[in-house]
Order: C-alpha cells, then sequence, then structure tokens
C-alpha cells in the first residue's frame, strides 16, 4: 500500500473518474432500432480498422453496463464520462426518435447516481449518423449544426433531471482533421477543404446545444472537450519556431479563440485563405456563446519544423518521438510522454483565456502489461498517471481552475481504427468471454482517491 501523504492533493469537491465513448463499448450497433453511424459503416470496409468486427460487440456495455458500474464504485470513481450514440437516438439523425436508445441511456444514468457516481455525459463523440452523411456529408454541411442542436435537446429533455454535466462535442480537430482530411477515421475522407467546414460547423452545432440546453435547464453546466497540444518547434531555429507558431494556430488557438474571443486568428487565414469556411454574419457569436467549462483531452505534445514544399502550411507536425532529451522526463516513460505540459496548457487557459472551470477529460497512455494468477500488471500506466496528476496538481496549487480529472479508459475497449491494439483501460477485458479483470494501475488510482478523501487541502473550488 502506498502512504496516502504522497499522493498529490486537490481542491475539495474535484471529481476523479474514468471516460468511455459508446461507439468503443456498447456494441449492440444495430439493435433495438439503432441507426448506423459512420464509424459503423467504416468498420465494416476492408482494410479500415484492425479487428475489423472490434466494435460489433465491443464490451457489451449495451447489454450490460452494470458490471463496469459495479466496478467503479468498488474503485472509488466519483463520476464518469461517457457518449451518448446519436443514432440510437435518432436512427435517421433526425425525425423520429427511438424510445428504446433514450430508455437504455436512462437506465444507464440511474445506475450511476444509485452508486453516487456523477455522470459526465458526451453528446457527440465522432459517431455521425450515416443517414445524415448520406444526406449532406455530416458536419461538412451547415445542416448538421443545426441537427445536431436538435438533437442535443431531445437528449437533455431526457436526462436533464438527472445530468447536470454536458459535453457538447469530443474534440473537434480529430473529427474533422483525420475524418476529413486524412481519412484515418469514419468517414474517410480527405480533403483540406472539408476540414474547415467540418470545424466550423461543429462548434457552431456546440454554440446551437449550449442556448437550447440552458434554455431546458439553466443550471446545467454545459463546456466543450478539445484535444491541446503544447507545440514546440523540434529544433530551437527561427523558422522552426514559426512553424511551431502556426501550428498552434491550427491545431490550438483556432478552437480556443472561436470559443473563448469570438473571433479565429487572422493570421491562420492569411497563409490559409482558400481553404477559409463560408462564416455567416452571426456565427461567431453563437459560437462563443458563454460555456461552463472547458474539457481538454492531453497526451502528449506536439514538435514542428519548417517544411517549404507543403503549400500554404508551410509546416510539418509530428507527435512521434520528441526530437531532444529535455523532453524526456522519466527514465521508466522514456520518449513520447511529457508530463509538463499538462501544466503547460493549465496556466495557458488561466494566463490567456479568463481562467475557466477545467476538466481533464482524457488523459491516459497504453502500455505492456503482464498477466499472471496474481493480476494484470501494468507499472508503466501507474508512473504515467502518477506524473501527470503531479503537475496538474500543481497547476491547481498555481491557481489553474481544475475540476476534475478522467482516466482514458475505464476499460480496455476499441481505440477506433487501430481496433484491441491500444489497451489502455484500468480494466482488462477479456472480449471473447467479456470477462473483467482489474490492472494494478486502477488500485493505485483507488488509493489515489482514498488518499484525497483523507486528506483534502483547504482550498476549495
Amino acid at each position: 500500500m502506498n502512504n496516502h501523504s504522497a499522493f498529490p492533493q486537490f481542491p475539495k469537491g474535484f471529481y476523479f473518474g474514468t471516460a468511455t465513448a459508446a461507439f468503443q463499448i456498447e456494441g449492440g450497433w444495430n439493435e433495438d432500432g439503432k441507426g448506423l453511424s459512420t464509424w459503423d459503416t467504416f468498420m465494416h470496409q476492408p482494410r479500415r480498422i484492425q479487428h475489423r468486427s472490434a466494435a460489433e460487440a465491443a464490451a457489451d456495455t449495451y447489454h450490460n453496463f452494470q458490471t463496469d458500474i459495479d466496478l467503479m464504485a468498488e474503485l472509488g470513481h466519483t463520476a464518469y464520462r461517457f457518449s451518448i450514440a446519436w443514432a440510437r437516438v435518432y436512427p435517421e439523425g433526425r425525425g423520429r426518435l427511438n424510445p428504446k436508445g433514450l430508455d437504455y441511456y436512462q437506465r444507464m444514468v440511474d445506475a450511476l447516481l444509485e452508486k453516487n457516481i456523477t455522470p459526465f455525459i458526451t453528446l457527440f463523440h465522432w459517431d455521425m449518423p450515416q443517414a445524415l452523411e448520406d444526406a449532406y456529408g455530416g458536419f461538412s454541411g451547415r445542416q448538421g449544426a443545426y441537427d445536431y442542436a436538435v438533437y442535443a435537446e431531445a437528449a437533455v429533455k431526457a436526462l436533464g433531471d438527472r445530468v447536470k454535466h454536458w459535453i457538447t462535442l469530443n474534440e473537434p480537430w480529430e473529427h474533422a482533421m483525420f475524418g476529413h482530411f486524412l481519412g484515418e477515421h469514419a468517414p474517410g475522407k480527405t480533403s483540406p477543404w472539408a476540414y474547415f467546414k467540418v470545424a466550423h460547423h461543429e462548434l457552431l452545432g456546440h454554440g446551437l446545444a449550449v442556448e437550447r440546453i440552458k434554455a431546458l435547464w439553466p443550471d446545467a453546466q454545459v463546456g466543450i472537450t478539445l484535444s491541446q497540444f503544447p507545440v514546440y518547434p523540434s529544433k530551437d531555429t527561427p523558422k522552426n519556431r514559426e512553424a511551431a507558431r502556426f501550428a498552434d494556430l491550427f491545431v490550438n488557438r483556432f478552437y480556443l479563440d472561436g470559443l473563448f474571443r469570438g473571433e479565429y486568428p487572422a493570421d491562420l487565414w492569411k497563409r490559409l485563405w482558400p481553404f477559409k469556411p463560408p462564416i455567416k454574419p452571426g456565427d461567431l457569436e453563437i459560437i462563443s456563446r458563454k460555456m461552463d467549462f472547458l474539457g481538454v483531452n492531453y497526451y502528449s505534445p506536439m514538435f514542428a519544423y519548417h517544411d517549404w514544399k507543403i503549400p500554404f502550411f508551410r509546416a510539418w507536425i509530428d507527435r512521434a518521438t520528441p526530437p531532444g532529451p529535455e523532453y524526456i522526463e522519466d527514465e521508466i516513460l522514456g520518449a513520447g510522454p511529457y508530463p509538463s505540459g499538462i501544466y503547460e496548457l493549465a496556466m495557458r487557459y488561466k494566463n490567456e483565456y479568463g481562467n475557466p472551470p477545467v476538466y481533464i477529460t482524457e488523459n491516459g497512455t497504453k502500455c505492456e502489461e503482464v498477466s499472471d494468477s496474481a493480476g494484470v500488471h501494468d507499472p508503466y500506466r501507474q508512473r504515467y498517471l502518477e506524473l501527470y496528476l503531479g503537475q496538474l496538481a500543481r497547476a491547481a496549487r498555481d491557481g489553474a481552475d481544475l475540476r476534475g480529472y478522467f482516466v482514458w479508459s475505464l476499460m480496455d475497449l476499441c481505440e477506433w481504427a487501430h481496433g484491441y491494439t491500444y489497451p489502455m483501460g484500468l480494466i482488462y477485458v477479456d472480449h471473447a468471454t467479456q470477462k473483467r479483470t482489474v490492472k494494478d494501475s486502477a488500485y493505485w488510482y483507488r488509493e489515489l482517491i482514498q488518499s484525497q478523501m483523507k486528506n483534502e487541502p483547504d482550498w476549495s473550488l
């Protein structure tokens, strides 16, 4: 057992939980009236996804969520972030509601509350209804923002009496970039023009949803989750520093400035003007409607270098191995993870964006694991969580308004196009039998949560 005094401490009322997404855990992809999503279609296309049928059954939570909720309670989690499958609620994305789909989420919310676990619901975690993709390209079309807002309103009408924390979108940068520019995610498109259309319409849908949710439940807490990356030059030269500055505008500040300042970075459009999407009068006022918190997903930084061969952008972004030893912070973690980045991001929001309440809605790692009769041993993951949470506690002490932390993920799940090759859960899942085994890192996380309850500091949220 660890000494509780050695654990980092957080403000009183801080949430400790885990996160998942509907497509990655539910299974039941074509049951009880659910419509197809773009990911349902994508996973059945040749050579699109490793372990092609991975998400057909996934972790089978559509048929049994209680086992995992019981484990969460046993492990001391105080919150759980999960997503609603849009096509389970609206099989065609709009029009006809599916009562069985809504009933599933109502029963799950009730089960969480029964165990005193606070639900945080993500309304869109990349699984666009295929019918809307066929009709107008999903978020590529402006209508996507309006249909999304109607869906968000229906979900909140059904659950808002029990659920107070709502996340409108998960990682709009990834959905736009990997789904519509690079083609590595659903729907598998490869268009730089589509990228900015999707990004803008996602943010527009967010703003419209904020308005509708607040009209229904004024005391609801509504935010958005962004993937965020400290961006550094791969080598410290003037051109590489400029590449890093521009990459930061592209992956971070486009979203932050739109949401918090009601404007997109002017320097971005100066260089990428051919790809600027149609922005109607009033759009940015809708996008920047006041929200209650910012959700942040952070794993590792990016490194940028100047590349004149890339049209317009003139920069290349690398998320792989850091370029130098100064970015290796721990001999166990080695290259790749960079815990200090979570501190840097938290202080950016404090110093540059008005110190909004922030939840770290995803953070975690895949790693080698050893299984034996005593359990599943993952010391690398435990060390990872220890260092990242330590940097997060440091930011809280330095005045960043941090409200909660969610490990990605609760259980081993279908990691999108990677299938089951990226086990990132605190709970091991044998996907052939659906048997769960709690990993060592989950027990360590439980001890951290227990230490918080015993030694809560005087400072509070």
